[in-house]
């Protein structure tokens, strides 16, 4: 069975509303300035967008902060149609904390990661409801490392159950990430190098170890 493509869903859609002279409201989750950047660049065109910045993932606090503060930084500078709202959502780092209860030692894109999708594009869903937006969607599968397939899934059970569409999407594709890296580095944004949580932090931290001892024994 061949892949749904998810890209091509959000190109069609996008399409048909252009047709019909639409412009309606997303309510666009965002994990962090850099990858808001090119998501943010093909979304405004076709869409009135307020970013939603959930993320009780990330720890510690100031690092929640410091992502943030980026983020609106990013939407102030970047040229983009029709300047994007932001809005700050609650630090719940503690309701993370509880949904990880038992899969603190499972690898980076597991159970765990599915879980911590739904925690956050379930209360974008909400949100989105509750301010009566148009559709709802994330900036998370412009990452090579977060699953398109799982997200879509999730942003599609969650647009049944509370009633807003869900734009389908895949941002990495048609060199979307190479894109984030470009703009990101354009607007001299804080690009980090874990997802968020201890647990990505540990393993990135893993892998600069295994970096830095490979490099010393090319050097001996």
């Amino acid at each position: 069975m061949s892949k749904i493509r998810y890209d091509l869903l959000m190109e069609q859609e996008i399409a048909r509303l252009r047709q019909r002279g639409e412009r309606p409201s997303l309510l666009l989750h965002v994990c962090c300035a850099p990858c808001s950047t090119a998501c943010l660049e093909k979304l405004t065109d076709a869409f009135q967008v307020t970013c939603f910045y959930y993320n009780p993932n990330i720890e510690p606090e100031a690092e929640f902060e410091r992502r943030f503060a980026e983020l609106e930084r990013l939407t102030r500078e970047m040229p983009l149609p029709g300047l994007p709202r932001v809005i700050r959502g609650a630090y719940e780092h503690q309701r993370f904390t509880e949904m990880a209860r038992g899969l603190e030692d499972l690898p980076e894109g597991g159970e765990r990661c599915a879980r911590c999708y739904r925690l956050r594009l379930e209360e974008t869903a909400t949100a989105a409801r509750d301010g009566g937006y148009d559709y709802f969607t994330t900036t998370l599968s412009v990452s090579p490392y977060k699953n398109a397939e799982k997200l879509n899934t999730i942003g599609a059970e969650l647009a049944e159950r509370y009633g807003v569409p869900y734009l389908f999407s895949d941002f990495k594709k048609h060199d979307g990430y190479l894109r984030s890296i470009r703009l990101s580095a354009e607007y001299s944004l804080y690009r980090q190098d874990y997802c968020g949580c201890v647990y990505s932090k540990a393993q990135a931290e893993r892998r600069r170890q295994a970096a830095e001892a490979s490099e010393k024994e090319k050097n001996i």
